[in-house]
């Protein structure tokens, strides 16, 4: 079984070398120590959000804390695209699940998306309350995956909030390379496109009425390209995850 990991404060491992002991403490000590009820000499993994993953086996153990020694530290340098999932808010539970999938299957930025059509509303409080829970989605899932960072995670946008962040980004020029916005009559599958070699590769998932046709012509007019994924019609919180599997299978999985 994979060894678990545990994340540490930003930077922890960045001067780390092997034979350093590091102190995993608070809410990730608590959950080693007590939940997972780890005890000296077992091996566990630690990332510190820069994409750094360190090995190290536990020396020493207290109430809330475990003192690991580092075994290993490596390096994770990212390769090729960034992939940015644009998810529109769904009812039941839905948009969630697409934010716990995508992060397994790696995707480097979350942005939620408040469509013409879709049913939930994020207001006020809401708001926040939700995207916090989008972040501790996705922070739960990337340990479980064993990821040595976390996806960043914003919004909510209205569809002119987006339009004018794809447009900041150079709209398929700049920060965005591509912009597909995944649609059931999209004229090519994602499977056909070319991945760029690097920049933002966004992926644009509507809600379940369906992306508004005037929501269509604003994302287009930015550099946005209707795509399909095959002859059926995903769920809000599938569609995400399944383009990202095309896109690793372009590249990362490789």
């Amino acid at each position: 079984m994979t060894a678990a990991l545990y994340r540490l404060p930003d930077g922890v491992l960045r001067d780390a070398a092997e034979g350093t002991v590091v102190v995993l403490d608070g809410d990730e000590g608590h959950h080693a120590v007590t939940v997972k009820r780890s005890g000296v000499g077992e091996e566990i993994l630690l990332a510190d959000g820069t994409g750094s993953i360190g090995r190290g086996v536990i020396v020493a153990v207290g109430p809330r804390t475990a003192e690991v020694r580092l075994t290993a530290v490596e390096q994770s340098a990212p390769t090729g695209p960034r992939f940015v999932l644009v998810q529109a808010l769904a009812k039941g539970g839905r948009d969630e699940q697409a934010v716990e999938a995508a992060t397994e299957l790696g995707v480097d930025g979350v942005i939620a998306w408040q469509a013409r059509r879709c049913i939930v509303r994020w207001k006020a409080e809401r708001a926040a309350r939700s995207l916090e829970k989008w972040r501790a989605l996705a922070t739960a899932a990337a340990k479980q995956s064993r990821r040595p960072t976390v996806p960043e995670v914003d919004g909510p946008c209205s569809t002119a909030e987006l339009a004018r962040r794809l447009a900041a980004t150079g709209g398929g020029e700049g920060g965005a390379a591509a912009v597909y916005v995944l649609h059931e009559d999209g004229d090519d599958p994602l499977a056909a496109v070319a991945l760029p070699a690097t920049g933002d590769v966004w992926l644009v998932v509507g809600p379940e009425g369906g992306i508004a046709p005037e929501e269509l012509d604003a994302l287009a007019s930015v550099g946005a390209r209707t795509v399909r994924l095959g002859s059926t019609v995903l769920r809000s919180s599938s569609a995400g995850p399944a383009a990202l599997a095309v896109l690793n299978a372009m590249g990362r999985w490789r």
